[in-house]
């Protein structure tokens, strides 16, 4: 039997779901639908004076809000299949969010490792060009964003290169993961990470659904394992560790290590940064392989790696109880199926890695404003409890010192407002899908793309299109 591609396995769980809704067939093969993509060829001229082809896409799923918006990533495994499979995953994740974004997703085939910094500014100004030309980017068109491979040295690139060729009032907003000094917003590095952890913790804080798990409720104290030490997986296990998980294992391309008692994540990622590896940390022991990684015993485990890691051949190995889908796709349609029969919580992609989009969100808000968020309350807001400490403090005759004051009555930062913009929204969601799920008796995956099918075609709706 041939492999069936990840758009279809995407638009498979989309159909399971569209079967607990009530909408028009022609509705939803309009929302299903990939409204457009765009392959592109350009020279490359390497270091060496030799000329490469290069081989990139950018896919618009859905234009039912403006702009659209979806990471660019830098992988070999990149082609037309897989841009619409996680274009059509970020509109989905966009609704489940209530983010007001169209969902998009673009990719270069290359193995960055294999090109100097000259040539991956090259490759991305020229892809920028070509995105310009085409018009797939621009603040009320497309807004690209870093994913797998890039990252916001790359989303500089990319708003230098707008500006020069396309200058405009909002034009910082073309593009989201920027430096700050470009125009970025603190906390949009860690953000993706950040949400993985507020939706586990979200999940592992529902007493019923721990119960059925034979876990107590809680994030404290569980064994995790984490696939990929990237930026969001690093982030992912540097939370769930601080808010009491035990890191116990941490698989990366080239190796993967364990302690069960627990891996200090900032120590190993200074090992890291010191020595190009996760691989020779003292505080560990080697694993023989990654993929054994992902089948040891474990409370949670995170894939934060790339799509189509647990599929039928390891499915029936995997014994977390709980699959925390940090990476877009890691799960296959069969392996979903396997996991879920066992009786383990899935929580969904489509839900739980949608930090990063939440973020960029507030990052393209603070663009088209032009104002950094705090910068008009905050110091009235402290001013407000430093008046109401001090009376506090004349009434109890309690002395309170000034580094008290200064923690207890300080304002909302950009990084406070963000972080706090981040955590409702992934509660809030959280909430939404998990009453879909108890409603309907479904998974929590079915039920996030009901949640989006939902408020998709409600738009629909009200546009006329489909009365």
């Amino acid at each position: 039997m041939s492999k069936i591609s990840f758009f279809d396995q995407v638009n498979h769980y989309f159909d399971r779901a569209a079967s607990y809704t009530k909408f028009k067939k022609g509705l939803l093969e309009q929302i299903k639908s990939c409204n457009t993509v765009c392959h592109f060829t350009f020279p490359l001229k390497r270091d060496d004076g030799s000329i490469e082809s290069i081989h990139a896409w950018r896919a618009e799923h859905s234009h039912h809000k403006l702009p659209t918006k979806g990471g660019i990533r830098y992988s070999l495994e990149v082609n037309e299949d897989e841009v619409k499979a996680l274009a059509a995953l970020m509109t989905y994740k966009c609704s489940v969010v209530d983010v007001p974004f169209g969902g998009a997703k673009g990719g270069v085939r290359i193995d960055r490792r294999n090109y100097s910094e000259a040539e991956l500014e090259r490759i991305t100004r020229r892809f920028t060009f070509e995105l310009v030309n085409k018009r797939f980017i621009g603040p009320d068109i497309d807004v690209p964003a870093p994913d797998y491979g890039t990252g916001e040295k790359e989303m500089g690139w990319i708003v230098d290169t707008y500006t020069a060729v396309h200058p405009s009032l909002n034009a910082e907003g073309c593009v989201t993961g920027k430096p700050v000094a470009l125009g970025g917003i603190r906390g949009r590095t860690e953000a993706t990470g950040r949400g993985v952890f507020f939706g586990v913790r979200e999940a592992c804080d529902q007493g019923d659904d721990m119960k059925k798990l034979g876990l107590t409720k809680g994030l404290e104290g569980k064994k995790v394992i984490v696939q990929g030490f990237g930026n969001v997986g690093y982030h992912s296990a540097k939370f769930i560790m601080d808010a009491g998980g035990v890191i116990t294992c941490i698989a990366e391309y080239d190796g993967a290590i364990y302690n069960e008692n627990g891996i200090d994540v900032i120590e190993l990622d200074k090992h890291r940064k010191e020595t190009g590896s996760i691989t020779g940390f003292p505080k560990a022991k080697a694993l023989s392989s990654t993929l054994e990684a992902l089948e040891m015993e474990c409370d949670i485990l995170v894939p934060a790696a790339l799509e189509n890691q647990l599929h039928k051949g390891n499915a029936s190995k995997i014994k977390a109880k709980i699959i925390a889908e940090a990476a877009n796709g890691p799960t296959t349609m069969a392996a979903h199926d396997i996991i879920k029969e066992r009786g383990a919580l899935i929580i969904p992609d489509n839900y739980l890695n949608a930090g990063g989009v939440t973020v960029s969100y507030f990052e393209w808000l603070k663009n088209l404003s032009h104002v950094r968020f705090g910068r008009m309350d905050r110091r009235f807001e402290e001013n407000s409890n430093r008046r109401m400490l001090q009376a506090i403090q004349d009434l109890t005759n309690r002395t309170i010192s000034e580094d008290e004051m200064y923690m207890l009555a300080r304002g909302a930062d950009e990084q406070d407002i963000v972080d706090s913009g981040l955590e409702d929204t992934m509660m809030t969601s959280y909430n939404q899908i998990n009453d879909i799920k108890n409603e309907f008796g479904i998974d929590l995956r079915t039920a996030a793309f009901v949640s989006a099918i939902r408020k998709v075609a409600v738009i629909y709706e009200k546009m006329g299109i489909f009365p």
